[in-house]
C-alpha cells in the first residue's frame, strides 16, 4: 500500500502523509557560524571614536609617532584600529580605547559621547553585545602645539 500525497496545510507543497519523511526547519540562522576578527571590532570602534567631536586622535605617544612615519609613506594610510585593543568572544566584547583630546573640551563628556557611539556601531554591525569600553586620555592636544594634522572625522 502506497502512502498517499496530500498537500501541507503551513506550506501548500505535497508530500507523504503520516508525518514520515519531514526534515525538520532549521532556520539560516543556525546553518552555520559567524565569527568576527578582533581587527575588524577595533576598527569599527575606533572610526566611531574618531566621529566624536573633541576627539583629536587615537593612540598613546608613541603609537602616534609611528602611526605619522606610516602615514607618510606611500600607500601607509592612517590606521583605523589605532589606539584601540578589543578582546572579542563568541557573543561579548570589550574594548580598550586610548585618545588624544582637544584642549578646552569637558574629558568626562567626551569620553561619555566617545563610549555611547563605539558601543552603538560595534552592537548595531557585528551583534556582538559590549560589556566595558574602557578609555585612556593620552594627550591633550594644545591650540599652539605642532603635530601631524588632526584625524579627518568620519560622517
Amino acid at each position: 500500500m502506497a502512502d498517499t500525497v496530500s498537500p501541507n496545510p503551513q506550506t501548500g507543497k505535497s508530500g507523504p502523509s503520516g508525518g514520515q519523511g519531514k526534515q525538520p526547519q532549521v532556520a539560516p540562522a543556525d546553518r552555520g557560524r559567524t565569527t568576527i576578527a578582533d581587527g575588524v571590532v577595533e576598527k569599527i570602534a575606533g572610526l566611531a571614536a574618531r566621529e566624536v567631536l573633541g576627539v583629536h586622535a587615537m593612540g598613546g605617544g608613541l603609537a602616534r609617532t609611528f602611526g605619522a612615519v606610516r602615514d607618510r609613506v606611500p600607500g601607509g594610510g592612517k590606521s583605523p584600529s589605532r589606539g584601540v585593543k578589543a578582546e572579542v568572544g563568541e557573543v561579548q566584547t570589550a574594548l580598550d580605547l586610548e585618545i588624544v583630546v582637544d584642549y578646552g573640551v569637558a574629558i568626562t563628556e567626551v569620553a561619555r559621547a566617545v563610549r555611547v557611539n563605539v558601543i552603538a556601531a560595534v552592537e548595531r554591525m557585528t551583534g556582538l553585545e559590549v560589556v566595558e569600553v574602557n578609555i585612556a586620555v593620552t594627550d591633550v592636544k594644545l591650540p599652539d602645539e605642532e603635530e601631524e594634522e588632526p584625524e579627518p572625522r568620519i560622517h
